[in-house]
């Protein structure tokens, strides 16, 4: 009784509240579903030539990195951007034996003006008081980590170096592009608009939805439309294919 009467008071002031077991019982079937991320991928590299691609939030190349034994043992050229420098440093040493793989130590920023910026963070000195989690939750928004159970005190910035989706293509001359996957904690929506209207490559894009502003996210859905891509959800995830490559998955 109490829940409902609560629902419709916040109701009326333009909110609505989700009921914790639908996002819990969400987790469970997300997380043992036999179609999750990975089987996707899996179906992805069996059916099409992934020959390049790009990762965009790839922390350490180990922790909860779907793509990882994708990249090693297939060796397509892959782009990694990390823009923390602890967990880019991790990432080369995970990588430093495959010369297929080029690390970016930078955040992708649509502002290609912007050669700097803040990224927030969990502070060092108090990771252990958080799941593992934290250590991928870095933001240019602090309220994200505020929304992931983050303390305010625990929280700092880190200097960072950014720069645009053109200009990451540019720097590795990137003429052919079969699979962005894109992990940047509610910045997603911004990076794809961004690659979709400043270029004309059509890859796989697989980007974490969950995260991004409704208002953005209705933007990307038109351009994804105007540019003839097909989508479905997996998981927290949005997986775009272009019209002409759907029938190699279905």
């Amino acid at each position: 009784m109490y829940f409902k009467t609560l629902k419709k008071i916040v109701g009326l002031i333009g909110f609505k509240l989700i009921e914790k077991n639908f996002i819990k019982n969400e987790r469970i079937i997300n997380s043992r579903s036999i179609f999750n991320t990975k089987y996707l991928l899996k179906k992805i590299f069996l059916n099409f030539k992934i020959e390049y691609l790009i990762q965009i939030g790839a922390n350490d190349g180990l922790r909860f990195d779907e793509l990882n034994q994708f990249i090693k043992n297939k060796k397509p050229k892959s782009i990694l951007v990390e823009p923390i420098k602890v967990y880019c440093d991790e990432l080369k040493k995970n990588y430093s034996s495959y010369k297929n793989v080029f690390i970016e130590n930078s955040a992708i920023s649509t502002d290609s003006n912007k050669t700097d910026g803040y990224l927030y963070k969990v502070s060092n000195k108090f990771l252990n008081n958080y799941d593992d989690h934290v250590l991928g939750i870095n933001s240019f928004d602090k309220n994200h980590l505020s929304k992931h159970g983050v303390k305010s005190s625990h929280i700092i910035k880190e200097e960072v170096n950014m720069i645009s989706i053109k200009f990451l293509l540019n720097k590795y001359n990137i003429k052919k592009l079969d699979l962005l996957f894109v992990d940047a904690e509610g910045y997603d929506g911004n990076i794809i608009i961004d690659f979709l209207d400043n270029s004309n490559l059509k890859p796989i894009i697989i980007f974490e939805y969950i995260h991004i502003n409704n208002k953005i996210i209705k933007e990307l859905i038109t351009k994804l439309d105007n540019k003839n891509f097909l989508y479905f959800k997996l998981n927290e995830n949005l997986v775009c294919f272009p019209e002409e490559k759907v029938d190699l998955i279905l």
